[in-house]
């Protein structure tokens, strides 16, 4: 759906796994978009954002059971790459304070998704 970025050595990556309404997906698309931008300039390589097209429901859990995706809902899965944890923590603090990032407030559950940073431990490019 949106990969906004470049190549090179993986360094540190935020993940999420959240639900957003499936009429909402045009909306969810520019707020990805928007989000991009202003990731970037506060240090991030790249951004993909991923709408569920292959989603198959699990025998004990799944993706849409993990964020409680109601019907009419579909999983999102995405994540922002960063040079290395400390230009994550860097970007974050410089985001959370750019009064921007209030301008266009995510159409996905908040309440509901899954947010992890890791660190690389392989990476088949290098």
């Amino acid at each position: 759906m949106l990969d906004s970025g470049g190549d090179g050595p993986f360094g540190f990556v935020d993940g999420i796994v959240a639900s957003v309404a499936n009429g909402q997906r045009d909306v969810f698309i520019e707020h990805a978009r928007d989000s991009a931008a202003l990731f970037r300039e506060k240090g991030a390589l790249r951004l993909v954002d991923g709408w569920g097209a292959d989603v198959p429901d699990g025998k004990l859990t799944d993706f849409k059971g993990a964020v409680q995706a109601a019907d009419g809902e579909t999983v999102i899965f995405g994540w922002i790459e960063w040079p290395d944890k400390a230009a994550r923590d860097a970007g974050w603090g410089a985001l959370m304070s750019d009064p921007r990032m209030m301008e266009s407030p995510p159409v996905w559950n908040g309440s509901l998704a899954i947010f992890g940073g890791f660190a690389p431990i392989f990476d088949s490019a290098s």
